[in-house]
């Protein structure tokens, strides 16, 4: 791997656990959310581990989260922003570029040599 491309690996986005927050919210339409309670469950994350990668990512302007209150009960809902969208459509790509030489057939033996001249 070169310089250039471990480059074009996201960091904020290469953490397993925001990885995975992440490609489940891309999974949704456009401007659709999941709750946070929700996210929690898919993901198996303590809600500690996950506000503090939701604040990662929520810094990169990667995700938004809204909260609310209704009937006394605060309810967030969390949900991919189009720059994260684009950022995790860049790392997909590296990651192809990245694993394509691994994925491609090896190479067929050469050929041998032909036969040179007799020697008397």
């Amino acid at each position: 791997m070169t310089a250039s491309q471990e480059e074009d690996l996201d960091p904020i986005i290469h953490a397993p656990a925001r990885l995975r927050i992440v490609a489940t919210l891309a999974t949704l339409a456009d401007g659709d959310s999941l709750s946070f309670s929700r996210l929690q469950a898919l993901l198996q994350l303590t809600p500690g581990n996950l506000i503090t990668h939701l604040r990662k990512l929520e810094d990169a302007g990667y995700v938004t989260a809204t909260k609310s209150r209704a009937d006394g009960v605060a309810h967030t809902s969390v949900r991919l922003t189009h720059n994260g969208r684009a950022a995790l459509d860049r790392y997909a790509a590296t990651l192809r570029r990245l694993l394509e030489p691994a994925a491609a057939p090896p190479a067929p033996p050469a050929p041998p040599a032909p036969p040179g001249p007799a020697e008397s």
